[in-house]
């Protein structure tokens, strides 16, 4: 991991949609935030394929889903809370029910859209979308990820919920990374615990596993890039080892990645599982930085909170 570049993930989204236009026939939908989408990135290499459809999300999404009815690849984007929260009837009857091939971005998810405070901070949306039946439920780590996450929603036939952030998020992976929609990445093998992160927080579950090293005790850390379909068989096998999970997300602590972990775990291989992200409450307004701490989600915190548990 290179601490020392960063890239927020909602801009990784917008290069990959202008890359990608020449090799992929695919529209873009966006509901009057391309800028901070950074859709406008696509728009202006292939204005023909970009529309903007105002401040009007579910009607964006009734639009993409007719014009997936004709064969065509869309994507609609908007902020986590619009996309998912005021979204949520359309995607469910309008995408999912009939399962068309419409990816949704959604940008600012998570407490790091910071100072817009507890309205656009959605903390919901994992948990909203993993429960429409054929959604895939994507949550990137870094900009190599968010890039290459992308292009596989392309080449997948059906929805997909791809939760992107504001804030810039260190750089984990490199050029050479292959990623696969359905496989975990260990990106840190330990014997003692398990910590299972997705998105933001995979950086902070890294930086934890170091401090606990030099405790003396030995993290095993994956990236859940994928929420749904969860890789089982990583989860299992990991637990098995260790006996002991931790999982890390920006998000509530009910839906989210850590529910998912536990479903799993409850019925294939019982182990403890302590759940690590939003417990329970609103956000709040304040600078991204302070409020992961405030919300003990960076590494320090993560590494606090476990060493406690423990």
């Amino acid at each position: 991991m290179n601490d020392t570049v960063k890239k927020a993930t909602r801009e990784s989204y917008g290069e990959a949609l202008a890359s990608l236009g020449e090799k992929y026939d695919f529209l873009v939908l966006d509901a009057d935030l391309a800028g901070a989408t950074k859709t406008s990135t696509f728009k202006k290499a292939f204005p023909d394929r970009h529309i903007d459809c105002g401040i009007a999300e579910s009607n964006m999404t009734g639009i993409a889903a007719g014009i997936a009815t004709t064969g065509k690849t869309v994507f609609i984007s908007s902020f986590a809370m619009f996309a998912a929260g005021r979204n949520f009837e359309q995607v469910r009857n309008s995408i999912g029910y009939p399962h068309l091939n419409v990816k949704i971005g959604a940008t600012h998810a998570g407490i790091t859209v910071g100072e817009d405070g507890a309205t656009h901070q959605c903390l919901e949306d994992i948990a909203l979308m993993r429960t429409i039946p054929g959604m895939k439920v994507i949550v990137p780590a870094d900009d190599i990820e968010a890039k290459a996450c992308v292009e596989a929603a392309i080449n997948y036939e059906g929805p997909v919920y791809m939760r992107f952030g504001r804030a810039a998020v260190p750089v984990i992976y490199d050029e050479n990374y292959v990623f696969d929609m359905d496989k975990a990445v260990v990106v840190r093998e330990g014997k003692d615990i398990t910590i299972a992160a997705c998105g933001v927080c995979v950086a902070s579950a890294m930086e934890a596993a170091e401090k606990l090293a030099a405790d003396g005790i030995d993290a095993e850390v994956i990236n859940f890039h994928t929420i749904k379909p969860l890789d089982k068989d990583t989860l299992i096998a990991s637990a098995s080892k260790t006996g002991r999970v931790f999982t890390v997300e920006e998000h509530s602590v009910i839906g989210g990645l850590g529910g998912a972990v536990c479903e799993v775990l409850s019925e294939e291989n019982p182990v403890k599982v302590t759940k690590i992200g939003v417990n329970d409450v609103f956000g709040q307004s304040g600078p991204a930085k302070e409020l992961m701490k405030f919300y003990g989600l960076d590494g320090e915190g993560v590494y606090n909170k476990i060493k406690e548990s423990l």
